[in-house]
């Protein structure tokens, strides 16, 4: 699965004192979707932690905010998978209302070694639900 979308509704606790989304929450949004993303792959961060000691952190991120989002409205944050290494994965993701594109990012994130908190290639878990993921 290379692309995947996941719906979010803007909250007043998301939004800053002009209304709008707070810059920071479009981050927490992107992360919402990466985590659902996992999860139908069938991963658990919480599994993967406790069962091969492996946590996955953000290595890299660059975002680009190009209209912002209000009170109340439906969006729509897209996963796609741009590159899937040993130890690296990087993500393209964008947060739309409709087909309006607010906000993207290019997000690279690390699997990491719990124990010493240096880089890692991908367990088995992970190796088995990226099977295919990049065809």
């Amino acid at each position: 699965m290379t692309h995947f979308t996941w719906p979010v509704r803007v909250y007043y606790e998301d939004t800053d004192a002009g209304g709008v989304v707070y810059y920071a929450n479009y981050l927490k949004f992107m992360e919402r979707a990466r985590t659902e993303w996992l999860r139908a792959l069938g991963v658990e961060q919480d599994r993967l932690r406790q069962e091969e000691g492996l946590l996955l952190m953000v290595h890299s991120l660059s975002v680009r905010y190009k209209k912002p989002a209000k009170f109340n409205e439906a969006l729509l944050v897209s996963v796609h998978v741009q590159y899937l290494g040993k130890a690296k994965i990087t993500f393209m993701q964008q947060i739309l209302r409709q087909d309006e594109v607010l906000c993207e990012s290019e997000v690279t994130i690390a699997c990491v070694d719990e124990a010493t908190g240096r880089p890692s290639a991908f367990g088995q878990q992970l190796q088995h639900a990226f099977k295919g993921v990049l065809g």
